[in-house]
């Protein structure tokens, strides 16, 4: 019968995690290595009804984890933290008919809406920002605040909005008095028409939306997040 003394087992368990502990933080601590591909240029249909359907141009490059594409991107990225950015999501869908079904996949490059990416990890997240429209909204980003116009479900109603990361509700979601953008009711409807992109300014943080209309909205949000419109 072979017998192990109680000493000598924890003398082993000792010895066995003085080996094996440095392998497990070597994994953990393993760096990824986060970065863009060359720029290139697409045809984006942007499927409005148009009656010429005429392509749109799109700028669009790659996003790399690892030397892998992950995700296709569009327009510049903005810096969050040192180690974290959100960047515009682009992605390719099948605009086949189900007739077409034998036939090759139909591609066609649509906008989605914006990622939430960290450096250090290699974690890539969808966010969801309320009301905003892939279409509709222009996204105006500083520290981890958005403020663009989102369009209610119906496309009726066109709300100034300001989304910070990692809450569900926003900060700021007020009615703004314009054209309406469903029943044909805009003159001409465009990408990114639901009003002009946010202007921020500090020292006071405040936030400009222009609506469709003449009228101006100055909306103030010293920090923290309680807010004052003007």
């Amino acid at each position: 019968m072979f017998r192990v003394s109680q000493s000598c087992l924890r003398f082993g368990v000792s010895l066995l995690i003085i080996v094996i502990q440095p392998g497990f933080v070597t994994a953990a601590t393993k760096p990824h290595v986060i970065s863009f591909g060359k720029w290139t240029t697409v045809p984006w249909f942007a499927g409005i009804g148009l009656t010429d359907d005429k392509p749109l141009t799109l700028k669009v490059r790659p996003l790399l984890l690892d030397a892998h594409v992950k995700e296709f991107t569009l327009g510049p990225a903005h810096d969050v933290t040192d180690r974290q950015f959100v960047v515009r999501r682009v992605f390719r869908v099948n605009d086949s008919l189900p007739q077409e079904a034998a036939s090759l996949p139909h591609w066609q490059w649509q906008r989605g809406g914006w990622l939430l990416v960290d450096r250090t990890t290699g974690h890539i997240s969808p966010i969801n920002l309320p009301e905003f429209d892939a279409f509709y909204s222009a996204t105006s980003w500083y520290r981890d605040y958005a403020a663009y116009c989102g369009v209610s479900d119906d496309g009726k109603k066109t709300y100034a909005i300001v989304a910070q990361l990692n809450r569900r509700k926003p900060v700021l979601r007020k009615l703004l008095d314009g054209e309406r953008i469903a029943e044909g009711e805009m003159k001409s409807p465009a990408p990114d028409s639901a009003c002009p992109t946010p202007a921020w300014q500090r020292a006071p943080a405040r936030v400009t939306f222009e609506p469709a209309t003449r009228a101006q909205a100055n909306l103030r949000h010293p920090w923290p997040c309680s807010r004052s419109d003007k």
